[in-house]
C-alpha cells in the first residue's frame, strides 16, 4: 500500500492524502485559518480509534457476540513528547446486550488490534529518499 500525498490548493499547510481510491485531508491547525483538516498527531490517534473498532465489530461477529455498535474517545496526553512519551487513554462504549464475560473478553480483543500492537510493540524503521525534479 502506497499513500500520496500532494499539497492542496486550498491553505498554506493543507495536504491531500490519498490511500487507493480514498482522499483524506491534514492541516496544521495553527489557527482558524489552517483548520481545513485532523493534524498528523489526530490522524496517527484516529488509527487507534478505527483499528479498535474494527477490530471489536469483526470479532464480535465472529463470536456470536451481540455486539451492535462501539463508540471510541481518545484523550491524548503529548506534553512530555519530546522526552520520548505519549500516552493516549482510549474510552470504549459497547453497545448491545452484552454479559459480563462478553464485555471483559472484547476489552481484552481491543488492546490487540493491530495498530495498538503496532503502536506498543514494533520497532518502526523510516528511510526517506529525496530528488529535486528539474523544472
Amino acid at each position: 500500500m502506497t499513500i500520496k500525498l500532494s499539497k492542496s490548493d486550498v491553505g498554506t499547510f493543507r495536504q491531500l492524502l490519498h490511500a487507493d481510491q480514498h482522499e483524506i485531508t491534514a492541516d496544521a491547525r495553527l489557527d482558524s485559518a489552517s483548520d481545513t483538516g485532523p493534524n498528523p498527531h489526530d490522524l496517527y490517534d484516529a488509527a487507534l480509534a478505527a483499528c479498535k473498532a474494527i477490530t471489536l465489530l469483526m470479532y464480535a461477529e465472529k463470536a456470536n457476540i451481540p455486539l451492535e455498535d462501539v463508540q471510541i474517545t481518545v484523550d491524548r496526553d503529548s506534553s512530555e513528547e519530546r522526552s520520548g512519551k505519549y500516552h493516549l487513554q482510549v474510552g470504549l462504549v459497547l453497545i448491545g446486550k452484552l454479559d459480563a464475560t462478553q464485555k471483559d473478553r472484547l476489552e481484552q480483543v481491543a488492546s490487540k488490534c493491530p495498530i495498538h500492537k503496532l503502536m506498543t510493540n514494533a520497532e518502526t524503521t523510516i528511510t526517506t529518499s529525496c530528488e529535486v525534479p528539474d523544472r
